[in-house]
């Protein structure tokens, strides 16, 4: 990879040119994919990580099956997420997005089967 593909994307236009059209739905304009319809693809150094700009955000150990469809997290690795409130669509839930590029990755909710209690239920078209 060279020097201009490690460089942030300045403006929408391109951040168009980097994603694919359901990425950049999800990842800049907070669409969500369909359930069950994402595959997922783990680094090899076992983390999960933003597609839009490489940022690490969870570790392959923090994920379990929800049976909701999307993938799901216990935890995000330290720094890698913002938590924004999020009103929208007559809903009250907090929005995840990642802390380097700001991209929408999906929601957390307080429901999670761990000790963690927490449920990040993430879009699979956000991880590369």
């Amino acid at each position: 990879m060279n020097d201009t593909q490690n460089m942030m994307p300045k403006d929408e236009g391109e951040w168009k040119e980097r994603l694919t059209p359901e990425q950049y739905e999800v990842l800049r304009n907070k669409g969500t994919e369909a359930p069950f319809s994402g595959k997922l693809a783990v680094s090899a150094d076992g983390t999960y990580r933003c597609v839009a700009c490489g940022n690490r955000l969870f570790s392959a150990d923090a994920k379990f099956d929800s049976g909701t469809g999307w993938p799901s997290f216990d935890q995000a690795l330290p720094g890698s997420i913002r938590e924004i409130v999020d009103n929208s669509y007559g809903m009250s839930r907090v929005e995840v997005v990642c802390s380097k590029c700001g991209s929408h990755l999906g929601h957390v909710f307080d429901d999670g089967p761990t000790m963690t209690g927490k449920r990040y239920c993430i879009n699979s078209v956000c991880l590369g």
